[in-house]
């Protein structure tokens, strides 16, 4: 199956598009860009590169993805933008490649969901299965891991961390890195607990949500400084991988981590003491 471009689309020689492209009217492709089989381009959609586009991706009308960076340090050096499978890219989100002091490249996983208007900047790195809600927005070097949630128009600050099945919640400011399995919600944001219902719905089992809880408890709530809490975590739940994966998160934050009850007076968050 050939690719489709529409006659009023504008498609750089030197783009690959790879069986099944479509390309809807007035989108512009540039140089250096891989789009592979399956894919949709919208209406009006600008893609720059160098940018390597998976299978299957559905990217809407107005996206722009691959731009340069907006980042003043950039000086135009080679950077590219890596898009996996199976991604829904909504209107008028942006997406922009890496800088060379941040590695040089931005990346994105499978299967996830960039709603109307999300931003994700340089040097940032997605997972899998993730979903931004409308106008949610990664400043540069940002991380988000698999099957996270962050809400309509929440803001992670540069080199901050959001944690797998994390729950963000809509125009939260996240200013630290926020933990896996939790809810982390408010523009002073707050730790409300393990996403009960979102890891419910990814197949978690009773006894592995009670284990959650009561990490959560001793992070959160038992008033021990971090590591204090990460030790008894150790105690209590040995040989358990996701408590070891919530460990390793917060013994490897460079920010602190956002771990305020609510009222406690706004995100002071904590490192490892």
């Amino acid at each position: 199956m050939e690719s489709s471009v529409h006659p009023t689309a504008i498609v750089d020689p030197s783009a690959e598009l790879d069986a099944g492209v479509v390309v809807g009217p007035f989108a512009v492709i540039g140089p250096d860009v891989v789009i592979g089989a399956g894919s949709e381009i919208g209406a009006a959609a600008q893609i720059q590169g160098p940018a390597r586009i998976g299978l299957r991706n559905r990217i809407f009308a107005q996206a722009c993805v691959g731009f340069e960076p907006q980042d003043l340090k950039f000086q135009g050096e080679r950077s590219v933008l890596e898009i996996g499978d199976d991604n829904t890219i909504r209107e008028f989100a942006t997406v922009h490649r890496g800088t060379e002091h941040g590695g040089g490249r931005t990346r994105i996983g499978n299967g996830n969901l960039f709603m109307a208007y999300t931003h994700v900047a340089h040097d940032c790195i997605v997972g899998d299965r993730t979903i931004f809600g409308n106008a949610s927005t990664l400043a540069g070097h940002v991380e988000v891991a698999d099957d996270a949630i962050l809400s309509a128009f929440c803001a992670v600050h540069q080199f901050c961390r959001v944690g797998r099945h994390a729950y963000i919640g809509g125009y939260t400011i996240v200013t630290m890195d926020a933990l896996p399995y939790a809810k982390t919600v408010g523009t002073k944001a707050v730790c409300l607990g393990i996403n009960r219902i979102g890891l419910k719905r990814r197949g978690f089992d009773d006894e592995r949500l009670r284990s959650l809880e009561s990490a959560y408890r001793t992070v959160v709530r038992s008033g021990l400084n971090t590591a204090e809490a990460i030790s008894r975590l150790r105690e209590q739940h040995a040989d358990n991988g996701d408590i070891d994966y919530l460990i390793e998160f917060i013994e490897s934050t460079t920010r602190g981590v956002l771990k305020t009850p609510p009222g406690r007076g706004g995100a002071r968050g904590g490192a490892p003491d």
